[in-house]
């Protein structure tokens, strides 16, 4: 840690935790200063994915695989569905420098998308002491910076880390999602066809947006759901004239327990109406506080591509994709709401579903296919409920 306010070094870059903790760096991405909560992710892979997915915003990823930028990024990978979600994590971490790309479909070089989507990052620290910090302390409050000049002000970076206001009580789905609703029929991705149209659909899907990643309404088109995408708090009255066939609530950032005070009354109309419900993430939480149970802020969270979770309706466990802070706690659960799924990490719950009611919810993604595609198996079921439905 530097003892004077400028500290003239090599070094370029810097992150501050809250309790005076400072790492310095290489500076990467766009120079200038980024708060945020910081969490750790396990992925090896799938960098230009979790920087862009709605549900870091207000975060800083700290990636624990050391070697970053080899696959470099490009315009389809991106997983915001907003231009409001443009920006979802605002820091990123890293223990090498970035390397140059070495794939055939990269577009760009990493560091040089970073600055183009205003991403602030730094390289060449001890992220293995960083993410002992937060197993031990939880997720702190941090500052990154990336000063070209080698400046950096220890003190009022150590400063901005501790005025930041934090992910709890916080709405942040108000930031990532647009006012106009739109359509999608856009199906997963092939490598012959890229991603083509599903013309023909069979069910329609409204989709309540708190942040949805591109990958959910694409897994909709794939087993024949044209989506329409609303905001969150769109009124009842409003989604039933669209008629659909089934609901999902989507993934996003945030606190539930804050984001729930806009659209909770809308949910609950949505259980009571008896069509399909598809919860996702942010999505799962929200309908766990509308049926009357609690969420609450995990210490260190789940973020990562390798997690084990076990669908107690078929006993298989799946190897999933997670990136969430607050998780659902079943010992709150009413009646009639039942544990679906749950994390073989650490026992806290990963799914719900309501007896005798087409409702299903989870807490990973399962549209995210870290490696095998798991869970793609959800939004079959789902489709199942619609078929039902209308026969």
């Amino acid at each position: 840690m530097a003892d004077k306010n400028q500290h003239d070094t090599p070094a370029t870059g810097a992150i501050a935790l809250a309790d005076g903790t400072v790492f310095l760096g290489v500076g990467s991405g766009a120079p200038g200063i980024a708060v945020g909560e910081l969490c750790f992710n396990t992925s090896i892979t799938g960098y230009q994915e979790i920087l862009t997915d709605p549900s870091y915003a207000g975060q800083v990823v700290l990636f624990t695989f050391p070697h970053i930028g080899n696959v470099g990024a490009n315009p389809d990978d991106h997983e915001e569905s907003s231009a409001e979600a443009g920006k979802a994590a605002t820091g990123a971490v890293f223990r090498d420098p970035i390397t140059p790309p070495s794939n055939w479909r990269a577009n760009d070089h990493f560091d040089a998308w970073l600055v183009k989507k205003n991403i602030t990052a730094v390289s060449g620290v001890d992220t293995r002491a960083l993410t002992r910090m937060i197993r031990e302390g939880g997720m702190p409050k941090c500052a990154v910076a990336h000063s070209p000049d080698g400046r950096i002000d220890v003190d009022a970076l150590i400063e901005a880390a501790r005025a930041w206001e934090g992910l709890e009580h916080a709405d942040l789905a108000l930031n990532v999602v647009g006012d106009a609703a739109y359509a999608n029929s856009e199906r997963l991705w092939d490598i012959t066809a890229g991603y083509a149209n599903n013309d023909d659909t069979d069910f329609h899907v409204v989709v309540l947006d708190f942040g949805v990643k591109k990958n959910i309404l694409r897994n909709l088109a794939h087993v024949g759901a044209r989506a329409t995408i609303v905001r969150g708090d769109t009124s009842f009255e409003d989604i039933m004239k669209l008629n659909p066939d089934g609901i999902v609530l989507s993934n996003g950032p945030g606190d539930p327990a804050a984001t729930i005070k806009r659209c909770g009354e809308t949910i609950r109309l949505l259980v009571d109406s008896g069509k399909p419900l598809l919860g996702i993430c942010l999505g799962h939480q929200l309908l766990a506080l509308a049926l009357g149970a609690q969420t609450m802020k995990m210490p260190q969270g789940h973020h990562g591509a390798n997690h084990p979770v076990k669908d107690f309706e078929t006993g298989k466990v799946e190897i999933v994709s997670m990136n969430h802070g607050f998780t659902v706690d079943t010992a709150t659960l009413p009646e009639g709401v039942e544990e679906s799924h749950k994390s073989l990490f650490d026992g806290t719950n990963s799914g719900l579903r309501v007896k005798d009611r087409p409702i299903i919810s989870v807490q990973h993604h399962p549209e995210a296919s870290p490696g095998p595609q798991d869970s793609f198996y959800l939004f079959e079921r789902f489709a199942r409920f619609m078929k039902d439905q209308q026969s």
